[in-house]
């Protein structure tokens, strides 16, 4: 895993808005520039989320972009995914990579604590992501981080940043300016009104971001 890996756009599905057209959504936004897909179903549909995952893990090995799994470890290995990302309340980082091993990449959320971050690089993390930094359609009452937050975490770790929550095509060049290595999207590029060429499109433009 290098660094390289962990930058550009972060696409995370939502079961609700791609129940119609999983594959084809998937495919189109890594078409469109995404670098990064992350299956986060919180359903207990054990066959459908391994069925998913698998589907995702062939567009990702086609198209040359990384693999997470929200939360599920066990999910990650069936699925052959490059790694997990975990929350407050999920697995612990070191129990994580002893079961993943070291090649596998490992992601928290940090919200809006630097601390949280220092002790996640500490503890073996390969990306720690803030945020919300914008209102959420997807998650109104997440925790509000604020930009300074980015340059701050810059300037004290060493790993990739990412950041979440109400991301989309006009603010996310704040994130961007402020040094952000990854975006994570949701409804900005997953539209219930999107459809195949507005997804690609959506993703193309908040991959150019990281272009330069």
């Amino acid at each position: 895993m290098t660094n390289k890996t962990l930058r550009g756009l972060y696409a995370i599905t939502d079961t609700k808005l791609l129940a119609n057209n999983f594959a084809e959504a998937i495919e189109q936004t890594l078409l469109g520039g995404a670098r990064i897909i992350q299956y986060r179903d919180k359903s207990t549909d054990t066959d459908r989320r391994l069925k998913e995952a698998q589907i995702i893990r062939k567009l990702c090995d086609k198209y040359d972009a990384t693999f997470i799994i929200n939360d599920d470890i066990k999910l990650a290995i069936d699925s052959q995914a490059d790694g997990v990302h975990l929350g407050k309340d999920d697995h612990d980082i070191k129990q994580a990579r002893q079961r993943l091993g070291n090649e596998k990449i490992i992601g928290t959320s940090c919200y809006n604590q630097l601390q949280l971050a220092l002790e996640a690089e500490q503890a073996g993390a390969d990306y720690v992501a803030f945020g919300a930094f914008f209102n959420s359609s997807i998650k109104p009452e997440a925790i509000a981080a604020p930009l300074s937050i980015i340059s701050e975490a810059k300037l004290k770790i060493t790993i990739p940043v990412c950041c979440i929550g109400g991301i989309t095509a006009e603010n996310a060049g704040q994130l961007t300016d402020a040094g952000a290595d990854m975006i994570a999207v949701i409804s900005a590029v997953f539209n219930s009104e999107n459809n195949s060429q507005s997804i690609q499109q959506a993703s193309h433009t908040l991959s150019r971001l990281f272009s330069a």
